[in-house]
């Protein structure tokens, strides 16, 4: 199980990398493993200020449907364009090729926890 340092992690299973004012945003191996085979990531919020713990989007797996929780506010400016074409990088590569949004921060983060807490969240 991949669970990089450096990234900061949500109890949702979403990982979060802020660099200055802008944070990418995807979930973690963790999660992607429990979904399965993703198909379809719907993310329609591009443009728009999402607040901490609100809905930015979804993925769908071959076996169910689950909610992205944002893990910091902020406005989303961008969604990873490789993920239409692509949905699979999310299995195959979670903290790289799929990543999932890009936002403009624009609060301090609560809650979020370090590699370490993570790991014992999932129990690893």
């Amino acid at each position: 199980m991949n669970i990089p340092e450096g990234l900061q992690y949500t109890k949702d299973h979403e990982w979060v990398k802020i660099d200055g004012t802008t944070a990418t945003v995807g979930i973690t191996d963790f999660a992607q493993g429990e979904l399965g085979d993703i198909v379809y990531v719907d993310i329609t919020t591009v443009g728009q200020e999402v607040a901490e713990h609100e809905i930015f989007g979804s993925v769908e797996a071959v076996k169910t449907v689950s909610d992205l929780y944002m893990p910091i506010a902020g406005k989303v400016l961008e969604v990873n364009p490789q993920l239409e074409a692509s949905p699979e990088k999310v299995n195959t590569d979670p903290y790289g090729d799929g990543w999932m949004i890009k936002v403009q921060v624009s609060g301090t983060p609560s809650g979020l926890l370090s590699a370490k807490q993570y790991k014992e969240l999932i129990g690893k």
